[in-house]
Parts: structure tokens; sequence; C-alpha cells
């Protein structure tokens, strides 16, 4: 018995030692983080709003990190296609990825069919910024504000179409609002993101966009694209004469979006916080606050705790829009 007992401490003392061993790798691995180019998946096409603000900070972020951080656009499914593939990934902090209030909030409320859950899949790291929403119309629309063109399109019900970064997409959810809010009917035409759908409303293929501002604004400086009104709580500083929603008597369809950093679920603190800490960095730069502020969004850079609190608070307002106007869909 006392040889058995020998042995037995023995391959106790064995395993200790490997895991003690374990736990070291892992803390070394995480104090030497990063030591390898990072990969940062944006859920939707080049072009858009999400893909702007990645590469504006993400690149930037690299830099701070001492390591490249490489923009993997995955479009597809209003966001969730690249979403489900983040979700899936090692929590390493070597893939990291854009979170919106489409793949965090609509989605999930509409789309019963997601394969990743935003709540428990992943880690908030930090909100890189707000930024405001807008519907623009192609120039030879036949109104020039708000009140002729809810006019116009009630006395056209279906008439005209509206495009969409995607189905199930933040500006999905604000079109199918706004239809609800403005008892009007127009016909959503889904984009693989808002790239796209800016240019098909430039080329007249559809008559109206809802779009987030970054996306849109190149081609309504261009006089390209007919600002009618913006989701934000004043008016935009490089869009004076363009009403809020509020002013034209719509509040409730005031809702500005946002772009943070997700790490898939179960990254180490040490790893999250030097992201966040690199962010912060560059969201403090001048040529990047001038950058987004040109684009009609704020930087934010506000804590992990903070940021999943703003996810969970779209996630439940999502829920609740989808569900008091019965809007359920599916990819």
């Amino acid at each position: 018995m006392k040889r058995l007992r020998r042995t037995t401490l023995a391959g106790l003392m064995a395993v200790a030692a490997v895991g003690m061993a374990g736990v070291g790798t892992a803390a070394h691995a995480q104090a030497n983080y990063p030591n390898k180019p990072i990969r940062l998946i944006v859920p939707f096409a080049p072009g858009g709003s999400t893909d702007i603000i990645a590469r504006l900070v993400g690149e930037r972020m690299g830099r701070e990190l001492g390591q490249p951080v490489v923009i993997e656009n995955k479009g597809g499914g209003g966001g969730a296609i690249g979403a489900a593939e983040a979700a899936r990934a090692s929590a390493d902090g070597y893939t990291l990825s854009i979170a919106t209030v489409s793949t965090m909030a609509v989605n999930p409320a509409c789309n019963p069919k997601l394969t990743y859950d935003p709540l428990k899949d992943f880690q908030a790291v930090t909100n890189f910024a707000n930024t405001a929403n807008v519907v623009a119309v192609n120039p030879k629309f036949p109104a020039k504000n708000f009140e002729e063109f809810v006019k116009e399109i009630k006395a056209n019900p279906n008439k005209y179409s509206y495009g969409t970064s995607g189905t199930c997409g933040v500006n999905h959810l604000a079109g199918e609002a706004f239809r609800v809010a403005t008892d009007t009917d127009i016909v959503h035409v889904p984009y693989r993101g808002s790239g796209p759908a800016v240019v098909d409303t430039v080329a007249g293929q559809v008559q109206i966009l809802f779009d987030n501002i970054p996306s849109s604004m190149p081609q309504i400086e261009a006089d390209r694209l007919r600002p009618i009104a913006v989701a934000w709580p004043k008016r935009l500083a490089n869009l004076p004469d363009v009403p809020t929603y509020a002013e034209v008597g719509f509040p409730q369809l005031n809702q500005p979006v946002w772009y943070g950093l997700l790490a898939p679920a179960g990254t180490p603190m040490e790893i999250v916080n030097k992201l966040r800490d690199a962010a912060v960095t560059v969201l403090k730069q001048p040529e990047v606050v001038a950058a987004l502020e040109k684009q009609g969004a704020a930087p934010s850079g506000n804590t992990p705790e903070e940021f999943a609190a703003e996810i969970k608070q779209q996630y439940d307002w999502a829920a609740g829009i989808a569900k008091q106007q019965g809007i359920t869909l599916e990819q």
C-alpha cells in the first residue's frame, strides 16, 4: 500500500507540474501578445460604413500593437456570415471582429436561424464610434425635403424601392420602422453591404437609400445623393440643412448606430485590455477624430463593460421593435 501511495503522489506531482507549465505558457503568450498579425473580420462588403471605420481605426491599432491588423471582409446575411465565423474563432486575440447594431441586435432580433449568440459568443472590447443614419434619395427623386418625400411615397404605394446593406441589417430595420411610422409602402432591395447599395441608388436602380452616414457622405457631398433626414441627436455640422427625424416629428426613428471591436468569448482579459488601450490611443489621435467627424461619426473608446452594456441595450431595443411591429425576417 505504501508503494502504491508513493506512485500515486508522484503521478499527481507530475500532473501538477504539467498543469503549471501550461499556465506558465499561457501567461507568457498573453504577456508577449501580439507576436503575429491580427485578423479583423468586417462582416460587410468593402466601401460601407463598417469597413471605413474598421480600416481607419484597425490599421492604426496595428501600429500601436507592433503587428499588422489585416482587414478581412466577410459580407452577406446582414452581417451574419462574418459574425458567425468570428464567433467560432479561437479565443487567443488573433481573430477579432467588428460589432454593429446589425450583427449584435437587429439580426438576432428578427432572424431565429442565427448560428451565434451575440451576448454569449463574444467578448466586448470597446466601441470605436457612434454614427448617424440617413435616409437619402437619388437626385431625380421628385422631392426636395422630408414633407415632400413622405407625400410622394404615400401617393404611390409600392412604386419606389429602398436599398440597404442587407436583409435583417440595421438599415433594413430602419426602413421597416420608417414604413410603420409614416404608414407608407416602399419595397426593400437588400445588398451585400452599404457600398453596393449606395452605388445602385446613385445609378437610379433603386430610388431611396437607408444607410449610415460614413458610406453615403462622399456621394452626398458630390450631390449624387440628396439627404432627406438623419438619425442623430442634433443636426450634423457638415449637413446643417438636413433635419433630424425628431425635428420632422418622428423621434422614434432617431436611432444612431455604433461600430465596435469584439473578441471571441473566453479571450483573456489581459489581451482584451491591450486591444482596448491601443484603440483608445488611436481614437484620441487628432487626424482620426477629424476623419470620423468628417464621416458624421463621434469617437467613443469606452470600457469592455460599458460596450457590453450598449450591446445589451440595443439588443433589447431591436427585439422590442421587431416584436411590436411583427417583423420576422430570415436569411
